[in-house]
């Protein structure tokens, strides 16, 4: 099926645009499908996870640029685009949680503060903006910030893709464990019954499987980036829950003034 295609009405027939098929939703349902191939594959294969993965998320930038030039900007092309982007930072954010457990709880609040941050943005957007607002069009007078993440597009890039870089070495180091080797079979032969799926298994199963040198380059390289993502998080969760309350004052006032 066409993305546009011919509706009759009467003797006339006008085109109807398919939204679904527009090219830049098509890269966002491949960006999915290689998100859910690297989650299969996250657990005991990290190069062809991290390739699957870092291809998703470079698609991300395609899919708006397409939308730029081919004038295909559609709402329904932005929310999918960052629920794809949420859903799958919090998938990798999972498994780090479950390679890492004693900073689980460092993950788990990554995890809450990403989704919090960006639906108080756009609901924000949307109830005191209306439902034309971009969530991207931050004036510099309420934040300069988050003006400076949306509008610049090289700052939004950079942003966005040394955060998951950052995860992704992360990721990487969890399959180069020095605690680990498959010596350890021999010492803790136990664990040869233990159940394959078993967190211990698994982690047995990962250990020393690639060098660590560079996956701790790039984590120390793209840390400062990943830190300043997590500011503009909460920036952009308290200027949201501002902007709200700042309506809800609002409202009752003009609430007090009909009575």
């Amino acid at each position: 099926m066409p993305a546009t295609e011919k509706v009759s009405r009467g003797k006339d027939a006008e085109p109807r645009e398919n939204i679904y098929l527009f090219v830049p939703n098509l890269i966002g349902y491949s960006r999915i499908i290689l998100a859910v191939a690297s989650l299969y594959y996250m657990p005991l294969h990290p190069r062809t996870c991290s390739l699957l993965y870092s291809i998703s998320c470079l698609l991300d930038a395609l899919d708006g640029y397409a939308a730029r030039y081919l004038d295909q900007s559609t709402r329904f092309g932005a929310v999918l685009d960052m629920v794809t982007d949420r859903c799958t930072t919090a998938c990798l954010l999972v498994f780090l949680a479950s390679a890492f457990p004693r900073w689980s709880i460092v993950f788990q609040g990554l995890i809450a503060l990403d989704m919090a941050s960006h639906y108080m943005h756009m609901y924000a957007t949307l109830a005191m903006g209306g439902s034309d607002e971009s969530h991207k069009n931050v004036d510099k007078s309420r934040s300069f910030i988050l003006n400076l993440y949306y509008t610049n597009r090289t700052v939004l890039f950079l942003c966005c893709a040394l955060n998951e870089v950052f995860f992704i070495a992360l990721y990487l180091l969890s399959f180069s464990s020095p605690l680990l080797s498959p010596g350890l079979l021999e010492q803790v032969p136990q664990i040869k019954q233990a159940n394959p799926y078993s967190a211990a298994a698994l982690e047995l199963a990962r250990a020393n499987k690639m060098d660590s040198t560079v996956p701790w380059i790039i984590a120390i390289v793209s840390f400062p980036v990943m830190m300043l993502k997590q500011i503009i998080n909460v920036v952009q969760l308290v200027k949201a829950s501002r902007w709200l309350a700042e309506g809800d004052l609002e409202a009752r006032r003009e609430r007090k003034k009909t009575r």
